[in-house]
């Protein structure tokens, strides 16, 4: 993207330009979540990857944005995204 800019070729008095526009390339699931189950009480961990390292993710739980807490343990590592759930409980289904 930083290589958008006017570019110009020059020969003598005659000069040609042309505009260069890079559009960012979108982010996308280079590996996607899978259905997963766990027993009652223990710690499930649902991750996956994108296309882009820097990209923020979003968790969410029947349309609610989940932050780190207690019960959520989100994180990011390079172009993984993973989120712990502690004791898992029929409710976190």
């Amino acid at each position: 993207k930083s290589d958008s800019d006017t570019y110009t070729c020059d020969i003598g008095d005659a000069q040609s330009r042309a505009k260069l526009v890079v559009q960012e390339k979108p982010c996308i699931f280079t590996k996607e979540l899978v259905d997963t189950e766990v027993t009652e009480g223990e710690d499930v961990i649902l991750h996956c990857e994108t296309s882009k390292s820097d990209s923020p993710v979003k968790w969410c739980k029947d349309g609610k944005n989940l932050k780190n807490s207690s019960k959520y343990n989100i994180s990011r590592s390079g172009f993984e995204a993973k989120l712990v759930i502690h004791r898992a409980e029929e409710g976190d289904s």
